[in-house]
């Protein structure tokens, strides 16, 4: 009896694995792309290399050799013998939901619904704009996860993400978003961005993490586009600072401070924290600092141009007192770029835009060269450094072996002409194309 269940169990589980390897999917198969770059920017070297091999199995970068090589039997070959080569841009200071419409009635009328919806739109024109990896700041808490979930499944197109879920301040702070309202309103989800003591901080850090938060990010200064707080003004204590980057980098999370003033910038750094973001009024003292603890600063060009634009032309559409300090703080933001690099701090590329807000991302390139970099540092500051910044410089940021096929082209000399930039034409993620000829393929 026992001899025959035996027997009959096996034969059971005989038929199942069967069953299950009939109903399992195919594996893919292998894939295999030549790419003929007639100049490549690799973002590991300073030194362009003309007419080059890409060789990409999959979604990784099997070989870079000189020369064009002849692609072998199976292998597509992707001509880019007229164009410059360059890794994917890496984006990392970007808010995935925001269309950069600051007007004031949007805090009432907009739910995390129109985030989802702003956000899609966003991934497909970050990926149109050659961004193949972005480090989102500061969104809702379903919204990223939800986006990052679909990209992955192939539902919708877009970038790599990273994301901060909320940013993190203290009551009153940038990440308030009571700030100016009466105080008979109340906002859903407020109290998961407010930090009050470090017991406070350990837990919201802690439970970002759990939500899906694969970077964190802090509000140790007032900000710009807030209402009635001061850029200059330091909100955090360093307990609340050092007991959310702590449990951060226990956690195997890296975090951004949002910056402006001298003393919360000094005071992030030491805390440990990972990069100062706008760093406006940064020192001779916090340059010193930010080289001697490896801190990057992210100086977002872009989005003081764009807030300075508005405040000057279109005041009527910020919310009270964000216009007279985007007028105050927005030279200073631009010449703290120029003064930081020059003293040889460590700068990553990012905009602290939505790609649907109205400008090119790619503009931060050309601010950047106004501010003093060269064009190859520009560009090193969306490749190798923003790869760096991120954590995994392993796979993304550079095109050579082992890395991720992110890979864009641009017609012309982006050392020459920085805005070349603005105009990609191809755009290859993880091995697959998503752009050619300067159309997005689905």
């Amino acid at each position: 009896m026992i001899r025959n269940r035996a027997a009959k169990a096996i034969s059971l589980g005989v038929a199942l694995g069967a069953l299950a390897a009939m109903m399992a999917p195919a594996p893919a198969a292998a894939k295999d792309v030549l790419i003929h770059a007639g100049t490549l920017i690799d973002g590991a070297s300073a030194t362009p290399r003309s007419k080059v091999s890409i060789l990409i199995h999959d979604d990784r970068i099997a070989e870079v050799r000189d020369g064009f090589v002849r692609p072998g039997r199976g292998v597509e070959l992707i001509d880019l013998s007229g164009a410059t080569v360059l890794p994917g841009f890496i984006e990392c200071h970007d808010h995935i939901s925001s269309s950069g419409d600051r007007r004031p009635l949007n805090r009432f009328v907009q739910s995390e619904g129109d985030a989802v919806i702003a956000a899609v739109a966003n991934a497909r024109k970050e990926i149109e704009e050659g961004f193949t990896t972005v480090r989102d700041l500061g969104s809702g808490p379903l919204t990223a996860p939800a986006i990052i979930r679909a990209i992955e499944a192939g539902q919708i197109i877009g970038p790599r993400y990273w994301t901060a879920l909320q940013a993190m301040g203290p009551t009153g702070g940038h990440s308030d978003r009571l700030n100016g309202l009466s105080p008979a309103i109340s906002v859903e989800g407020r109290d998961d961005a407010i930090i009050d003591g470090p017991e406070d901080a350990v837990v919201k850090v802690r439970a970002h993490r759990r939500n899906g938060a694969t970077v964190i990010k802090i509000m140790p200064s007032g900000g710009v586009g807030s209402i009635g707080d001061d850029p200059n003004h330091m909100t955090m204590t360093d307990a609340e600072m050092k007991a959310a980057i702590d449990t951060a980098h226990a956690l195997g999370l890296k975090v951004a401070a949002h910056a402006h003033g001298k003393q919360a910038i000094d005071h992030a750094i030491l805390a440990g924290v990972d990069s100062i973001e706008h760093g406006t009024y940064s020192d001779d003292e916090s340059y010193r600092l930010m080289k001697e603890h490896g801190t990057f600063l992210v100086p977002t060009l872009l989005v003081a141009d764009a807030i300075y634009q508005t405040a000057v032309k279109t005041p009527d559409r910020l919310p009270p007192t964000v216009a007279e300090k985007a007028i105050a703080v927005t030279p200073t933001m631009v010449g703290n770029a120029g003064r930081a690099y020059r003293a040889g701090v460590k700068i990553a590329f990012g905009t602290d835009q939505g790609a649907t807000s109205g400008r090119n991302k790619a503009e931060e390139f050309a601010l950047l060269v106004k501010a003093g970099l060269t064009p190859m540092d520009a560009i090193f500051a969306a490749t190798r450094n923003a790869a760096e910044l991120i954590g995994t410089p392993q796979d993304i940021g550079s095109i050579q072996k082992g890395r991720y096929a992110d890979i864009v082209a641009v017609k012309g000399d982006p050392l020459a002409d920085i805005t070349v930039l603005q105009r990609v034409q191809f755009v290859m993620k993880g091995g697959e194309t998503v752009k050619r000829d300067g159309k997005l393929l689905r």
